[in-house]
């Protein structure tokens, strides 16, 4: 099992770096500030979108007018997503003649998908119509992507900046993340889908006959489109409710191997292109080398608490006389297709960027084993950030390790050239706030409120790991959850969508201040004290400012939840 595992880890390896590396390139040349364009048949839709809206209005923008421009952008979409939801059963594509989403449930769905989060308090397959999945959800699941890409690029353009408050233009962002990155691998992607076997139709549902007699239905629909876009655009939410353990969704195992691949070239290739922005590839490796680290240990930390032996399954197989004590580790809730390793392998995946999707069923993970993806969302989905979204979180760690090593020599802490003062310190220790916060302070009130309590479906630690997790997961605009967490009630639409919209744009705000604010700086030269940002010290101190400041502050709550869970499970 060993062998296997680690000959598909190799192979996942491979495909990934061989896309990401010139992904990363082409980012360079379509984002780099003075970009020419991307050279593609694209380019007539841009220059059509300037003679729309005005040359004016693509003019370089400083922080504040880039954050303004994201906010009007996304609260327009929110409102039209809402109406289409609302009025679903007025609208086309509706075969099996689905009614109107409610109102709560209805802005739940808005906030998740606005913010890139892809949380489903819902099944897809029996609530939502073809036209509310292809035009409502779909356009979300582009353009709230292209707003993450764009804040990402915004952070990046900060650091070459001299003295100029410019950070690039929020429209044109957009539409060259949409046009020229999102639509193109969206559609190949989908392509390859359908050659898997994935259906791509506009039809209703068929009723078939089991071999036991029963009655099943089976959906049909825009499947493979869907599929492509929420693992292109780092969304998560499916086309059914079961997600990508469906065999509609993920029926192979190349297919379940190509998604986590494309689930994480362009987060690799967002992290390679910083090095190359700023003029100095080494420095994107270095972030990679450390996210690396850290990936490969949750990772594999994952598979081995997978793998053990679960004791309640192995007292049943003695009573039952069965010599096998369950010797292929923990497949409750696993598809045998995916097994365990590519199972463990999809939720780090998925859980280190925000794209949410799930292959297995997480409440059936060992308690430890679940620590994992939970960790990964607590750290802020910085190994290696999602499609934008934690791509600037990891900037925010690398700005405190330089502060921290610059604390240890007594001098002004530097990254790239650029005085990280109180200013930049005091806002990045906001960002580390917000989701300690949203986990911690809305996990305690859900415990205690009689509405947030109805939603626990365990007793004990368990019961408090799923709550932790849920809200971990809407702080983090992620979107995974466990399956025994009841989260389709008008108080956890109302109060995880809250938390989705703090989580997503309590991240965003300071994060584009501090680009402001770097972007007017002048860039130092180095000298005999700067603080090396290359080398395998300063792999060695992010490494570890990550896991101090997004980890050990959950601590008493981890003993409380999936700890003590593992330790009482294995006391008999």
């Amino acid at each position: 099992m060993m062998g296997n595992s680690l000959l598909q880890f190799a192979f996942f390896a491979f495909v990934t770096m061989v896309l990401a590396i010139p992904c990363a390139h082409y980012f360079t040349r379509l984002f780099a500030p003075k970009a020419a364009g991307g050279g593609l048949a694209f380019e007539p839709l841009e220059r059509l979108l300037t003679k729309v809206v005005g040359p004016k209005i693509l003019h370089q923008q400083n922080w504040k007018e880039y954050l303004l421009s994201l906010i009007v952008f996304n609260l327009v979409g929110a409102v039209f997503l809402y109406l289409m939801l609302r009025l679903q059963g007025y609208l086309p594509w509706n075969p099996e003649g689905f009614g109107n989403i409610p109102p709560a449930l209805a802005l739940n769905i808005t906030l998740s998908w606005l913010t890139d989060t892809g949380w489903q308090a819902y099944a897809g397959e029996t609530t939502l119509s073809f036209f509310s999945q292809m035009v409502a959800l779909t356009s979300q699941n582009f353009l709230s992507c292209a707003t993450g890409l764009g804040v990402s690029f915004a952070v990046a353009r900060a650091f070459i900046q001299r003295e100029n408050s410019a950070l690039g233009n929020f429209y044109a962002d957009v539409a060259r993340s949409t046009f020229y990155v999102l639509l193109p691998l969206t559609f190949f992607f989908a392509l390859f889908l359908i050659d898997q076997g994935i259906p791509q139709n506009l039809d209703p549902s068929v009723q078939a006959t089991t071999l036991e007699g029963a009655s099943q239905t089976i959906s049909q629909g825009p499947i493979a489109s869907q599929i492509a876009a929420k693992i292109i655009g780092a969304n998560g939410g499916g086309f059914f409710h079961t997600n990508a353990a469906h065999p509609y969704e993920n029926p192979t195992p190349l297919t379940n191997m190509m998604q986590i691949v494309a689930i994480l070239v362009i987060p690799i290739a967002l992290v390679l292109f910083f090095g190359q922005i700023v003029g100095d590839k080494r420095q994107g490796w270095s972030l990679f080398a450390g996210l690396t680290i850290l990936f490969l240990i949750l990772v594999f930390l994952c598979a081995y608490f997978e793998q053990m032996h679960h004791p309640v399954l192995s007292a049943l197989n003695v009573d039952q006389k069965i010599t096998s004590t369950n010797p292929g580790g923990n497949m409750e809730g696993k598809e045998v297709r995916c097994g365990i390793f590519t199972s463990a392998l999809w939720t780090v995946a998925t859980t280190s960027t925000t794209q949410g999707s799930v292959n297995s069923s997480l409440d059936s993970y060992m308690p430890l084993g679940a620590v994992v993806p939970l960790l990964n969302m607590l750290f802020g989905e910085v190994v290696y950030g999602g499609v934008g979204y934690g791509r600037y979180g990891v900037l925010i760690y690398a700005m405190i390790t330089v502060f921290i090593a610059g604390l240890k020599v007594g001098r002004t802490p530097e990254y790239l050239g650029k005085k990280i003062e109180a200013r930049e310190i005091k806002l990045a220790g906001l960002v580390m706030l917000i989701t300690p916060i949203c986990v911690l302070g809305f996990s305690l009130a859900s415990l205690l409120l009689p509405q947030g309590a109805a939603s626990i479906m365990a007793e004990g630690p368990h019961g408090l790991t799923q709550t932790v997790y849920a809200y971990a997961s809407s702080a983090a605009n992620n979107g995974t959850a466990f399956n025994g967490f009841n989260a389709d009630t008008v108080y956890q639409n109302l109060v995880l969508g809250l938390v989705i919209l703090i989580g997503r744009f309590g991240v965003i705000i300071p994060a584009l201040a501090i680009a402001g604010s770097l972007a007017a700086k002048k860039i130092v030269p180095q000298s005999v004290g700067t603080f090396s940002t290359q080398g395998p010290l300063f792999v060695l101190l992010l490494t570890s400012t990550i896991i101090l400041f997004g980890g050990l502050v959950y601590f008493p709550m981890l003993a409380l939840g999936p700890v003590a869970e593992h330790l009482a499970l294995f006391a008999h």
